[in-house]
């Protein structure tokens, strides 16, 4: 039996996210990747994070993107369908993903692939 961190039993899907509620937990340039890429799939995007870049700022301004400006707490994946852990802090990641895993949301670990229930591949654009 493989176990769930196993790269050999991975099985490629595309979620739809459209009007489905996503938090990404950090404010860094990895959550401006991942927050932008999840407003294209028209997701609905909770940012926690004490702080944010100027570009990720600037996708709250509009009202795209609810920032909740304090650090990570439990239950804040409450009715989320995927969650990102992207802060610079291993031990929240972990927590995050540990939430996660208990409430049986797929959450992708930006410091830890092996510790990520989901990975977020690359995606190249043209045009």
């Amino acid at each position: 039996m493989t176990s769930p961190s196993d790269p050999g039993s991975v099985y490629p899907v595309g979620l739809r996210l459209a009007g489905r509620r996503v938090v990404v937990v950090g404010g860094g340039q990895v959550a401006h990747r991942r927050v932008a890429g999840l407003l294209e799939s028209r997701a609905l995007v909770t940012v926690v994070s004490p702080e944010v870049t100027p570009a990720l700022e600037a996708l709250v301004a509009p009202g795209s993107v609810t920032w909740h400006e304090r650090r990570y707490a439990e239950g804040d994946l409450a009715g989320a369908w995927y969650a990102v852990a992207a802060t610079d802090d291993p031990a929240v990641n972990a927590a995050v993903a540990a939430e996660a895993e208990r409430d049986r949301v797929f959450c992708a670990r930006a410091d830890d692939r092996s510790a990520s229930s989901v990975w977020t591949p690359a995606v190249g654009r043209q045009g």
